[in-house]
């Protein structure tokens, strides 16, 4: 490994860092407003990591690296390393009193958007600490979806480039530059966080909760202010809000750019979008009628609960309304089905996604075919595109190594005590960005926090994981990527 690509991968990171020192003077001037003594938490937190930041800045600068596959991969891991850790420091100094690993988990969680949490009394917990959280969350989705819209495509271990399998090619894209683009994305982003935020607090959310709650709805990071998490405002229109702003954010930004600058309605056929919003309906209607046919539930009331939690999980937000895991095994199955499914690509939701499902249909559907007719020749096609083989192996790929990876993470958490439901769910949520779990211990009613550091750091590496495609980590630690 060049070691002039190390150095620009860390001075990226100090640019990074001196980003976050800025935004952690909003938390703490949150404390500061309410009275909390962590503000002073976080006005240090910021003056250090400012400081060390510019001072890396400064020693690491120099011209613009010639931007290669393997720097991409070793930027990706870095930034999103340093992001964790950063984001961890004002958590593990803060009254919470938490270790280090509970501080570096819940940061991870945040900035993966995932959601699961080792933090007991939320609603008593420092106003700064619960936005912070929110915060990471927020800017975290930012990261993912700049992550699966510039980066991924280029380094190609998502499969495809994002832009030649949707309605945006390259002849029709939204904008000419891809600068154009960014500012187009995060001014569609901000607009829908302050849209949800309106929403929620004129639904009933007093503005504070209706801040945090937008900002992890948008990113679909599913952290909230309660113990109770969504279901502790318990109200009808409130649950629909969220379900409508959920799914929305889990569909590709890309089409939603062309929808909402373009007006063009035609953007919304993509193959993963209609996909997405087959399996979102099919899980929820059949939860619903599950649900009223078996605990007498009203079926407005229990079609509520359906799509809210089943948006949840497939958006891999992770709030919850009830502990749906007490409705029946057949929504416990639903539930852990739809752990594995996730969102869109192109958007802020993790898990598998809906792409990828369609283009491994199509190949399988091909495959079937040339068995009957083997002299016959068969494409696999995602919308009116044809997928080449490179991009196949890479989802099939995928595919495999994602088994793998919960395979193994379940048998550790098994061999380090838990029991069989926690321990694939648990591994399984981490992996997919979900949230929460199933069982007791970190189920829709549950959390983290009993558990011990190695299982904490365990999570976290999945989490990171998941979020960063599993190759792009992978590749990494292989031996030949770091030969000269």
């Amino acid at each position: 490994m060049n070691a002039n690509l190390i150095r620009h991968a860390v001075h990226l990171a100090a640019i990074l860092g001196l980003y976050l020192s800025g935004a952690m003077l909003i938390p703490a001037f949150v404390d500061l407003y309410y009275g909390h003594p962590d503000w002073q938490v976080f006005a240090v937190t910021a003056f250090m990591t400012g400081a060390i930041s510019s001072t890396t800045f400064m020693a690491t600068r120099s011209g613009p690296p010639p931007f290669s596959k393997k720097f991409g991969f070793l930027v990706v891991n870095v930034l999103w390393l340093v992001f964790s850790i950063v984001g961890a420091i004002p958590l593990w100094l803060s009254s919470v009193n938490l270790d280090f690993a509970q501080a570096f988990f819940e940061s991870v969680s945040a900035v993966t958007t995932t959601g699961s949490t080792v933090i007991v009394g939320l609603d008593d917990a420092p106003p700064g600490l619960l936005l912070w959280r929110s915060l990471l969350s927020w800017l975290g989705g930012i990261g993912i979806v700049v992550l699966g819209l510039f980066i991924i495509p280029y380094l190609r271990v998502g499969g495809m480039s994002f832009f030649k399998m949707e309605s945006s090619d390259t002849g029709d894209k939204p904008f000419a530059r891809l600068a154009s683009f960014g500012r187009a994305f995060l001014v569609i982003y901000v607009s829908i966080t302050l849209l949800c935020a309106i929403s929620y607090g004129v639904l009933g959310m007093s503005r504070f909760d209706a801040v945090n709650h937008a900002m992890t709805t948008v990113a679909t990071g599913g952290f909230s202010t309660h113990d109770a998490s969504f279901g502790y405002f318990a109200s009808i229109p409130l649950f629909w809000a969220s379900t409508f702003f959920m799914a929305l954010c889990s569909l590709p930004f890309s089409i939603l750019i062309v929808l909402f600058v373009r007006g063009r309605l035609d953007a919304l056929r993509d193959p993963q979008i209609i996909v997405f919003l087959g399996y979102l309906t099919a899980f929820s209607v059949a939860v619903a009628t599950y649900h009223r046919l078996a605990n007498g539930v009203e079926f407005h009331l229990a079609l509520t609960h359906a799509f809210f939690n089943v948006t949840s999980l497939l958006s891999t937000t992770g709030y919850a309304s009830e502990d749906y895991s007490l409705w029946g095994p057949f929504v416990v199955m639903v539930a852990f089905i739809c752990s594995f499914i996730g969102g869109c690509s192109g958007s802020t939701a993790g898990g598998m996604k809906a792409y990828r499902f369609v283009v491994l249909f199509n190949a399988i559907r091909s495959a079937l075919n040339k068995l009957v007719y083997p002299n016959a020749i068969y494409a696999v096609r995602y919308g009116k595109n044809t997928v080449d083989a490179d991009v196949q192996r890479a989802i099939l790929l995928f595919f495999i190594t994602y088994i793998l990876l919960w395979v193994f993470g379940s048998l550790v958490m098994g061999a380090l005590g838990y029991d069989f439901i926690t321990a694939v769910s648990s591994v399984i949520t981490c992996l997919s960005n979900v949230g929460p779990g199933l069982g007791s211990l970190v189920g829709p009613a549950g959390n983290f926090a009993t558990f011990e550091d190695a299982e904490l750091y365990l999570l976290s590496l999945l989490m990171l994981l998941g979020r960063l495609e599993v190759l792009t980590v992978l590749v990494v630690l292989t031996p030949v990527f770091w030969r000269q």
